[in-house]
């Protein structure tokens, strides 16, 4: 998928036609009451990411985010304004070539609707599949997060790493830790795979993940010291912070990160936003750090385990 391109004028005339205003609530703007079925795992086998005459070289990006608990806040935010602000800012300032876009949201591995995946999109498709995600708002998300990361690595084809050997993007939102190991029986429940031991760490589905996207995770403050810390263990350069006062600074920080990876300078990527927000850039991205093969989202140990290539044979 990711035919076409994105055009402001259609999210005028979407926002519109939905009622998405400053006003509205999540409740306003995800009516779904029940996941949809075409965004459940168990009956995707694989999300594309294609090139074509409009994206001749495309960039596959995913953008997660708890739909737990209290984070109605964060949802609301990414359909009223960082999704859409997000993509002209890819247009405008070019830290990648043709975006397409799939958004997700996750809940906890035992959840009646642990996670749900949009297609790959260039248009706005990318907003009107995000609008048709249900968001529960209940329990906690405190292993969701490997959900995401065991789809991209297991249930996307995407041309940019296949054909050009260029890794994706894959953006995690929360405000939660990562407690729980996932047991073989979540992974035929969720995706209807077979795995060959009886649990997967966490840390071993980011791995996977990272074969083929830069992995990170936006922590969503308030934040308690251990979910920072833990983070940080988990994702020493790919970790930053949004505090939830200024959640409306998320696109900058996702696009600020894109430019690290593709090598622009730190300070010119912090001067380029409006000065009474450049603070709280820095700040949400100081821990991000990319080495000489342009990626930020290495474990602490820099040995990494062929894992996955052992447990699946590829």
């Amino acid at each position: 998928m990711g035919f076409g391109s994105y055009r402001s004028s259609d999210w005028t005339k979407l926002k519109n036609s939905r009622g998405i205003n400053s006003s509205a609530s999540v409740q306003q703007i995800f009516k779904n009451k029940q996941m949809d079925p075409k965004y459940d795992p168990k009956n995707i086998n694989i999300r594309e990411s294609r090139d074509s005459a409009d994206s001749p070289e495309s960039t596959p990006i995913i953008i997660a985010f708890d739909d737990t608990g209290s984070m109605g806040y964060l949802a609301q935010e990414i359909a009223q304004n960082s999704l859409n602000k997000t993509v002209t800012e890819i247009y405008d300032k070019n830290p990648v070539t043709n975006p397409h876009v799939m958004c997700a949201a996750f809940g906890n591995a035992g959840d009646v609707a642990p996670l749900q995946v949009t297609q790959f999109e260039a248009d706005i498709k990318i907003v009107e599949q995000l609008l048709d995600l249900w968001i529960p708002l209940r329990g906690m998300g405190d292993s969701g997060d490997p959900l995401i990361w065991y789809f991209a690595a297991k249930h996307t084809s995407i041309d940019s790493f296949e054909k050009r050997g260029k890794k994706g993007f894959l953006f995690t939102i929360g405000d939660d830790t990562i407690k729980k190991s996932l047991f073989n029986h979540y992974f035929e429940e969720i995706f209807h795979d077979k795995i060959d031991t009886g649990y997967l760490e966490p840390s071993d589905i980011l791995d996977m993940a990272k074969e083929k996207y830069h992995v990170f995770h936006i922590i969503t403050k308030p934040l308690r010291n251990d979910v920072q810390e833990k983070w940080l263990k988990l994702l020493p350069n790919g970790t930053a912070t949004v505090d939830a006062a200024n959640v409306k600074n998320l696109y900058m920080v996702i696009i600020s990160i894109m430019q690290l990876v593709n090598g622009q300078d730190r300070t010119s990527i912090i001067n380029q936003w409006p000065e009474e927000v450049r603070a709280d850039i820095t700040e949400a991205i100081k821990y991000i750090k990319v080495d000489a093969n342009n990626t930020a989202s290495g474990n602490a140990d820099e040995e990494q385990k062929p894992f996955f290539k052992k447990l699946f044979g590829k």
